[in-house]
């Protein structure tokens, strides 16, 4: 979408132990010119996660102010089910957060998708929230998810992009 919309895109994941059921982390970067994907700590300007101890994991990439987005979905890892840690409540993870940004908007996007029917759209739902925070137009969004999706899982998908746009509208930006 970023690269229709006229700009330099740079992408990495870190998938590592991720086979095994750790975390995935990926750094985007977007701007006319972009020199190396990996983004430093302190300097991220969103954190969307779809776990929360995720956000809380990698808020030290965050700049001051920046802005988190939560997917309200706890997913203990191993270490917490066997009695070895625990996993901290939703203050204690908010608290983390907080250290960094007061810009933090905890969403039910896996209960929103369900009702769609299909927790794959989780990740255009979650799109669709980001996008009020972007300069980038609705409608390029829009034609950007019809571009790459098949016609059979497309409604569904531009459904799920609408209610998390819908869902975002009610923060104040």
């Amino acid at each position: 979408m970023a690269i229709a919309a006229g700009y330099d895109v740079k992408k990495t994941d870190t998938l590592g132990m991720a086979q095994r059921g750790g975390s995935v982390i990926s750094h985007i970067r977007i701007a006319e010119k972009v020199r190396a994907p990996l983004i430093q700590d302190g300097e991220v300007d969103f954190i969307i996660a779809f776990e929360k101890l995720e956000a809380a994991r990698w808020s030290n990439f965050l700049r001051s102010n920046g802005l988190v987005v939560i997917n309200n979905q706890a997913m203990p890892p191993p270490s917490v089910s066997l009695g070895n840690d625990h996993y901290p409540n939703d203050q204690e993870i908010l608290d983390i957060l907080k250290q960094r940004t007061d810009r933090i908007y905890l969403i039910d996007g896996t209960e929103k998708v369900l009702a769609l029917g299909d927790i794959r759209t989780l990740n255009i739902f979650i799109l669709g929230y980001i996008s009020a925070f972007l300069p980038f137009k609705q409608k390029l969004w829009q034609d950007c998810i019809a571009a790459r999706l098949p016609q059979k899982i497309l409604d569904m998908n531009v459904e799920a992009f609408e209610m998390g746009r819908k869902e975002s509208s009610n923060v104040n930006i």
